[in-house]
């Protein structure tokens, strides 16, 4: 049965169907709002909260590289008044220059700057450690938390969306959080030392350069404010793309043959021409920064140099204190900067962080309280008045009601989008009923946590699905501590074994990512091979034989009775030949049950059942 699906991907492309794409890199409309910056770097810091040790250590270090390098100018500069004092006592002839005061200087100044590149070593060592094991932690967090999200979500959502938050926006945020939090702390530290060493020389040169603050960061201020949307919608672009080279790929097969290449490559071409708008309107915006800000620091040089003439020839200053001052320009401009393009980082790491939190923050599947164990035994399933809708507002399931016996083989029979799976789906607890009640052993389902649940299930489904590894590995997967004679033996009664043997390397022949070097058949007597070894107390098996052929199918049914012998075993079929020894037939039609009973007992009713049954059987 083909399931409704609320794809996110599909409604941004209607989106932006109805809005198509007008003009290039010179263009700013139509552009997202700034999402929720400040809560995104609070969550982000709360987040590092168990690396705060490590933090405070970054923070100490950044305090003493910036202090050692913010004192380096100042003693340097007693070395040039030393040297300008003796060159002008040479001229005037009542002394010389002292060569061991300006080396012992000089020495001074070497130990300091050293001192500053040890504690910046340091840094960088310790933050590369908070940021990978940050990192890690998030992919772990993110790993644990698919496993606790609704199934709904995955079909709501595209999956190369999800792989772009696990993959794209962490590496964004671990880079961006590496580069942007030290630089962070050594700008601001360096702003205070400089600021305090240039007073120390003179506070009116200081009181000219500090105007161009007011200056400055009513700059910033309004260049994040513009420049925050780019790096969002970039993020979320790289997310789309993510999601259509994944579906494309994992399709290429379809795509080929439906000769939609070219619509293809106009979607693609489509989210890769948005890419490109908001990255260069991002990049544009981060070098658009560096030179305003210079402009601002260049007009500060020219005040100090003309105010540091004057108070040197009043000899108010020295000439080495000219020099030093000149050097804290430098050094206060350069952390102004450094802030300016820190922003940038910082919406950087925003956009990807707040991806990464909002999936986190989604709903997860509600735990059980009290759980009950489940049933050790052959266990009677009832349905109850079941009812439920993908859509609350558009049921699929309508007051559902069945009864199955301990052992009995139930079969599941109508058109499509009769509602066939989606009772095997609310079986299996990957959605809940909205109303009534699943019972197995007399129990309500939701009182079993959902692994005791599914460990009673083995399942052969339409949708084979086998990932990259061994013939072996995979029909394992259903008993990992299975034997190498255990799993051939599977196979034999799946009917695989005989194909497997014709394969290079037998049993160990690896399969690749997407399955497509075996057929769709041998891939479905695989899955049965895996659900043979898992011997679970209940059996699922929705259209197990629909993509292996006629004789096949008959051997496979063979197998499948005998193992459904003293098994529950709810079977979803569409050739109903496969079902005609089933215990219960459930005729099900727009998510009801119409009719019941056995294949005699409802061929003789002449009722939809027969209709179907013989339209499968009509001659021509």
């Amino acid at each position: 049965m083909s399931e409704p699906r609320d794809n996110a991907y599909d409604k941004r492309a209607e989106e932006r169907r109805r809005k198509p794409h007008r003009g290039g890199p010179g263009r700013w409309a139509n552009v997202e709002k700034p999402r929720d910056f400040k809560g995104t770097l609070k969550k982000m810091l709360a987040y590092l909260g168990r690396y705060r040790i490590a933090l405070l250590i970054v923070f100490i270090l950044a305090i003493g590289s910036t202090v050692f390098g913010v004192i380096g100018p100042k003693v340097l500069s007693t070395a040039t008044t030393e040297l300008f004092n003796g060159l002008v006592a040479k001229v005037n002839g009542t002394g010389g220059i002292d060569f061991d005061a300006i080396a012992s200087i000089l020495i001074t100044t070497f130990l300091i700057y050293a001192g500053s590149a040890f504690c910046a070593f340091v840094m960088g060592w310790t933050m590369a450690t908070v940021t990978q094991k940050t990192c890690y932690r998030l992919r772990q967090d993110i790993a644990i938390k698919i496993n606790k999200m609704p199934f709904g979500y995955f079909e709501r959502n595209s999956i190369g969306d999800t792989l772009s938050r696990i993959t794209n926006d962490i590496d964004t945020l671990g880079q961006t959080l590496n580069q942007g939090l030290t630089q962070l702390i050594t700008s601001i530290v360096t702003l205070i030392g400089v600021i305090a060493m240039m007073v120390s020389i003179n506070a009116i040169m200081t009181g000219v350069v500090l105007l161009i603050i007011p200056l400055t960061v009513l700059f910033i201020v309004k260049f994040v404010k513009f420049s925050q949307k780019f790096f969002t919608i970039q993020q979320n672009t790289l997310g789309d793309i993510n999601g259509i080279v994944e579906e494309t790929f994992s399709g290429h097969a379809i795509v080929r043959a439906f000769n939609q290449q070219q619509q293809t490559l106009e979607q693609f071409g489509e989210a890769n021409t948005r890419l490109y708008d908001s990255g260069w309107k991002a990049l544009f915006a981060s070098s658009f920064m560096k030179p305003v800000m210079d402009f601002i620091g260049n007009l500060a040089y020219v005040a100090v140099a003309i105010l540091g003439s004057y108070f040197a020839v009043t000899g108010i200053i020295t000439v080495g204190d000219i020099q030093a001052f000149i050097q804290y320009v430098k050094n206060f401009t350069h952390p102004l900067v450094q802030l300016a393009q820190i922003s940038n980082v910082f919406q950087q790491m925003a956009a990807a962080a707040e991806r990464i939190f909002d999936f986190l923050s989604e709903e997860e599947l509600s735990p059980v309280k009290d759980p009950k164990k489940p049933p050790t035994s052959e266990a009677s399933v009832e349905f109850k008045y079941v009812r439920f809708g993908y859509d609350p507002e558009k049921p699929v399931i309508k007051d559902f009601s069945a009864r199955v016996k301990p052992g009995q083989t139930v079969a599941l029979v109508g058109p499509t989008g009769a509602g066939k799976t989606t009772m095997v789906k609310l079986l299996m607890r990957f959605y809940d009923v909205q109303d009534g009640a699943i019972l197995i052993d007399g129990r309500d389902i939701r009182e079993y946590t959902r692994d005791d649940l599914r460990n009673l299930f083995g399942m052969v489904l339409q949708d084979t699905w086998l990932f990259s590894g061994t013939i072996r590995e995979n029909i394992r997967y259903g008993k990992p501590d299975a034997t190498d004679e255990e799993v051939e033996q599977a196979a034999r009664i799946g009917y695989a074994h005989h194909f497997i043997q014709t394969l290079p390397g037998g049993y160990d022949f690896v399969i690749n990512e997407d399955a497509g070097n075996i057929s769709q058949g041998q891939r479905q007597l695989l899955t049965i091979a895996r659900a043979v070894l898992a011997n679970r107390q209940m059996l699922i098996l929705d259209e197990a034989t629909s993509s292996v052929d006629t004789r096949t199918e008959e051997r496979i049914q063979e197998a499948m009775d005998a193992l459904m012998v003293g098994r529950t075993s709810f079977v979803i079929a569409h050739r109903l030949s496969t079902i005609r020894s089933a215990d219960l037939i459930l005729v099900m039609q727009e998510g009801d049950i119409v009719e019941q009973g056995t294949h005699d007992e409802l061929i003789a009713l002449d009722g939809f059942y027969a209709e179907l049954y013989n339209s499968q059987f009509k001659v021509l």
